[in-house]
């Protein structure tokens, strides 16, 4: 059958071949509208049922054209503004229609994955003035392979911080400088199985690589359940020790409850297992005082763990633990004979800590990524109202909730809008119990700042 759409000028010819010859013919009929620009930008389309009425077919079909138009980035859909025509470039009308370029794999336009701060904001003449003044006043015995903990002047360094800023509570003797945490992590998997440990708690939701390392060290991961107080703790049962991000759980954005720290506190003392604690963010709190390190509460069953990779950048490679005194000896043999790390950052990173200037950095740092977080709740307010902002103020990430049912087709829709962006599901232990729930989880600190008002924008386009 032929019906024209009257109001928009728009002829669509669908052959009568059944819901799914329909529905592929009204999506190929209104993509090339939108391509050829005969449906501008912005345009507002009638509802699914208008339309169904107006071509006489199921409203179920217009429904699923349009959702399949959303998830390819030719239409939007809002609450309170209908569907519309996707902000894209398009020929004018008459011109020959251009195919269809579809994103290469793996190369966007912007990135919104968590884990990476804003690398273009590394204070490079800062580090360079640090680096300068810690070659010159180094001893020729630093060169050498060192103290398998690290080096002294950041040992000393880390510990004065974490104390001052962290609550936690130690002394250069206990703190070890590591290569990251994925290498403290590994470090610690394999004490852990050298002591017969079989099993490590963690939470439902975290990083993947991380339950990697601990398999690859011959342990088992089992997920602790999630809700409103955030892990559940009270759950500990039998495993040897559980890795946790209480400051501000990873992914979801809330810290864990007083009652579920005292819980899991309790728990090592009683067992004697081991509490991992990975404190990678704890810097980075906007509406208050960051909660301090559980380390603080029981500096005997508490591992600290932390880096430089947030508040600096990964490429460092540095990272630091703070060693119950009972583990200490096992997790030095674990590292080895010498100092693993390169001594040059590790002097630079000292010097750039008792200087002041991380704490200068880390100051405008905070005040940079509180004002990108307050910009995306704003920007969602306004523009998706379907879509809440979750988590305390905190971090370089978010968490967006989304409608029911729609995570994969927003994850979708980013990706033609040449927007790399995971979806809360990536982040779910294979373990986990809880209902799951649809979620973006968005790295706001990751943009340059030259970028971060697009990838906002590309954002916003995707959301339902």
């Amino acid at each position: 059958m032929a019906d024209s759409w009257a109001n928009l000028g728009i002829d669509l010819h669908l052959e009568p071949a059944g819901s799914s010859g329909l529905r592929r013919g009204l999506t190929d009929a209104l993509r090339d509208a939108v391509r050829t620009g005969r449906l501008a930008p912005g345009t507002r389309l009638p509802s699914s049922r208008t339309l169904a009425a107006d071509l006489g077919i199921a409203r179920n079909t217009v429904a699923e054209a349009y959702a399949d138009l959303v998830a390819e980035g030719w239409l939007t859909a809002r609450q309170g503004s209908g569907t519309r025509v996707a902000d894209r470039a398009v020929n004018p009308a008459g011109a020959a229609a251009a195919p269809v370029r579809r994103r290469p794999p793996g190369r966007p336009t912007h990135s919104l994955v968590p884990g990476t701060p804003d690398l273009a904001a590394f204070p490079r003449t800062e580090w360079l003035r640090a680096a300068r003044r810690a070659l010159t006043q180094a001893p020729n015995d630093a060169l050498g392979y060192g103290d398998p903990r690290g080096r002294p002047e950041l040992r000393t360094a880390v510990a004065g911080y974490l104390a001052r800023v962290r609550g936690v509570r130690t002394d250069p003797g206990s703190v070890l400088i590591t290569s990251g945490f994925s290498h403290a992590l590994r470090l610690l998997g394999t004490v852990l199985r050298g002591r017969g440990a079989r099993t490590v708690a963690v939470e439902s939701y975290g990083l993947d690589v991380h339950h990697d390392l601990l398999a690859g060290a011959g342990l088992t991961t089992t997920a602790l359940p999630y809700g409103e107080l955030g892990t559940d703790t009270r759950a500990l049962s039998g495993e040897s020790a559980v890795l946790l991000t209480p400051a501000h759980q990873f992914p979801m954005g809330t810290p864990l409850h007083p009652d579920r720290r005292a819980a899991v506190v309790d728990w090592g003392r009683r067992t004697g297992g081991l509490i991992l604690e990975d404190d990678y963010d704890g810097e980075f709190r906007y509406d208050r005082q960051s909660v301090g390190a559980l380390q603080g509460l029981d500096p005997d069953h508490v591992v600290y763990l932390g880096t430089a990779s947030k508040s600096l950048a990964p490429g460092l490679r540095l990272g630091w633990m703070v060693v119950p005194p009972a583990l200490l000896a096992e997790v030095i043999a674990a590292k080895g004979h010498s100092d693993t790390c390169g001594v040059l950052d590790q002097l630079t990173l000292a010097e750039f800590l008792t200087s002041g200037a991380y704490d200068r950095h880390v100051r405008a740092a905070r005040l940079r990524y509180r004002r990108r977080r307050d910009a995306l709740a704003a920007a969602v307010a306004d523009r998706a109202p379907g879509v809440t902002v979750t988590g305390i103020a905190a971090g370089l990430h978010a968490v967006l909730r989304l409608p029911p049912g729609t995570e994969r087709s927003v994850v979708q829709a980013a990706g033609w809008q040449g927007l790399a962006l995971h979806g809360l599901s990536f982040y779910r232990h294979p373990q986990a119990v809880a209902e799951p729930l649809d979620a973006l989880v968005v790295g706001y600190g990751t943009p340059p700042e030259s970028a971060w008002k697009d990838a906002l924008e590309a954002l916003c386009r995707a959301l339902p």
